[in-house]
């Protein structure tokens, strides 16, 4: 694993979904914001919805797009068309899966993987994605024992309860390559520039 111990990690702000949202974010200059392409989420934005955003997205800003087991080729579509830059699995895809989304583009994918224990880490170590994300649960928004990652030897977005006031600790104990958060920046379920604002200053400072 690369030593980030010393670097300020990415940050990704996720689940936007309106204009007000994206203007945050180009004044912020996150590396990632992530849309929600799910029908059963609070978040989501669907495809149409999506696409509008990414327009007025800053164009340094890569848009991830957030997925729970969508056909393959409906992914890579999205991808191809630069709807989206990234593709976040957050399902039960597996290296087959991933193996079939690269046939169809050759745009960056991450896998995000649920961690309740230390031997969740061996499937981490073993997926094709270019990237893994680690999570306590799907979008729980709930902390988990980030030691428990200190076995993990592959560079790893950071998520699962996240917040202002607990990013800088989380940055000092696991230095992740990057750090993910969605609930944690909202007020009553609606993003909140404030809180927005502390986050990404708190885990760059």
């Amino acid at each position: 694993m690369t030593d980030n111990r010393y670097k300020r990690p990415k940050i990704k702000l996720c689940g936007l979904s309106s204009a007000s949202d994206i203007e945050a974010a180009n004044a912020l200059k996150p590396e990632f914001i992530g849309f929600v392409i799910w029908e059963k989420s609070k978040r989501n934005v669907g495809k149409d919805k999506a696409a509008e955003l990414k327009k007025m997205l800053d164009p340094q800003i890569k848009a991830v797009g957030v997925f729970v087991d969508e056909d393959a080729e409906v992914v890579a579509d999205l991808l191809n068309k630069n709807v989206i830059d990234i593709a976040q699995l957050h399902g039960s895809e597996d290296n087959s899966y991933i193996a079939k989304l690269r046939k169809l583009t050759d745009k960056p994918v991450i896998k995000a993987f649920q961690v309740k224990g230390s031997e969740d880490i061996a499937d981490i170590e073993k997926s094709d994605a270019d990237y893994v994300l680690i999570d306590s649960g799907q979008g729980a928004g709930k902390a988990f024992d980030w030691k428990i990652l200190k076995g993990v030897k592959r560079d790893f977005f950071l998520a699962g309860g996240l917040d202002p006031d607990n990013v800088a600790e989380a940055v000092r104990v696991v230095a992740p390559y990057a750090v993910d958060v969605s609930s944690g920046i909202e007020t009553d379920g609606k993003k909140d520039r404030s809180k927005m604002e502390r986050f990404v200053g708190n885990a760059r400072n």
